[in-house]
């Protein structure tokens, strides 16, 4: 499989992708990387041209903006440069990028819908989690009571590591079966809509939903000193007055984890064009 590919915005995931895709003996033309000097680097026409062109993740920064160091590229405008025969892919396609692309005859694929690099990309959020908590704490984890927001990939791969560092875990889950796992695995299991009254111990907070859990009253229920980690898209904790501070920590495997975050990318891209 030799192609020609066009690597377009994003963040060091999409640099090294581009060293990745090189390495291997493709050609390989860039756009919006600040961190690519290679060749084929800074002509959004020539990258926009390649036969398959693989876009960020995630490919939105903003409403219907692309997600590129360049500065405000329009999905719409790029799309308009592309062609139907051309394969495009993108992670977390919304649908107002769907419907853009399907107004101009062009089909992307999402290649974050792959399990595979869902969970690549989950693993590499809960190390990414570990490591900001203790690049923030004042103290180790180990005997810390930490309370996990959601059960999810991140969550439950967040847990364990968690455990596995000696923290004393506590987790969230809406449905019976998933709060019956977070019981089989020896964590401690709270309703996710339950949580009023159970936060005065907590040392450390992980969201991992994408939605209000902890809202403006719970949060100020917790410590002073309680470390506060939002790992969600949408953001799930707001801040109290006179309440802890909250790091909203998104995009961590771009920030922390660029190569192993690239390398699944990769992976994903090769299966998707093997299944053509």
């Amino acid at each position: 499989m030799n192609k020609t590919f066009g690597v377009i915005g994003g963040d060091r995931r999409q640099a090294e992708l581009a060293r990745l895709l090189a390495g291997d003996g493709h050609d390989v033309c860039t756009y919006g990387l600040e961190r690519w000097k290679g060749p084929g680097a800074g002509s959004l026409d020539r990258a926009a041209s390649a036969g398959v062109v693989i876009l960020p993740l995630p490919l939105c920064k903003g409403d219907g903006v692309l997600n590129c160091e360049e500065g405000a590229v329009p999905t719409l405008e790029l799309f308009r440069r592309l062609r139907p025969r051309q394969r495009v892919l993108a992670g977390q396609v919304r649908p107002q990028q769907q419907r853009e692309a399907e107004s101009l005859g062009l089909t992307v694929e999402d290649y974050f819908l792959r399990e595979e690099l869902a969970v690549a990309n989950a693993a590499a959020t809960a190390e990414g989690a570990v490591q900001t908590a203790l690049e923030h704490l004042d103290r180790t984890l180990l005997g810390l009571d930490c309370l996990v927001t959601g059960f999810g990939r991140i969550g439950k791969l967040l847990c364990h590591r968690l455990q596995g560092l000696g923290a004393r875990v506590t987790a969230t889950a809406r449905k019976p079966e998933d709060l019956a796992w977070i019981r089989a695995y020896g964590y401690r299991a709270l309703e996710t809509g339950g949580l009023d009254g159970h936060l005065a111990g907590f040392g450390a907070v992980f969201n991992t939903v994408p939605f209000p859990v902890l809202t403006e009253p719970l949060t100020a229920q917790l410590p002073r000193d309680c470390l506060l980690i939002d790992l969600a898209s949408v953001r799930g904790i707001e801040a109290a007055e006179g309440g802890p501070e909250v790091l909203w920590a998104r995009s961590l495997p771009g920030r922390l984890a660029p190569r192993s975050a690239a390398a699944a990318i990769r992976d994903a891209v090769y299966y998707i064009l093997l299944e053509e």
